[in-house]
């Protein structure tokens, strides 16, 4: 039975609850949290409740992660592409081969 599909489904699903976990908290500072006035959830309870779901949505999510990390590169061991069977040097196409001279290195400079 293949893993991935079912981490990376959970992955997305976390990651998705994590976004709407993270807007629904209050706001602490300001203009930048969409619920920072008064809402459905408020007091101090609620607020702890929101912090230990973010935390244990951001672990599981942390460690989906590096399981899909893990899974992606037990799959992908040896992967062949056509770049591999290509010669090393491909001969020059348009040009005859011939063995010109190389240029002359430039001299010194001389003294003034």
């Amino acid at each position: 039975m293949d893993l991935f599909p079912i981490v990376l489904t959970v992955h997305l699903l976390l990651a998705i609850g994590l976004v709407g976990v993270v807007l629904l908290q209050r706001s602490e500072g300001g203009a930048l949290g969409i619920g920072g006035g008064g809402g459905v959830l408020t007091g101090r309870a609620a607020g702890n409740l929101l912090t230990r779901t973010t935390a244990v949505l951001a672990a599981s999510f942390f460690v989906t992660s590096l399981i899909l990390a893990v899974l992606a590169n037990s799959h992908n061991k040896k992967v062949e592409t056509p770049f591999d069977n290509l010669p090393t040097q491909a001969p020059a196409v348009g040009f005859p081969q011939t063995d010109a001279p190389q240029p002359a290195l430039p001299a010194a400079p001389l003294g003034k």
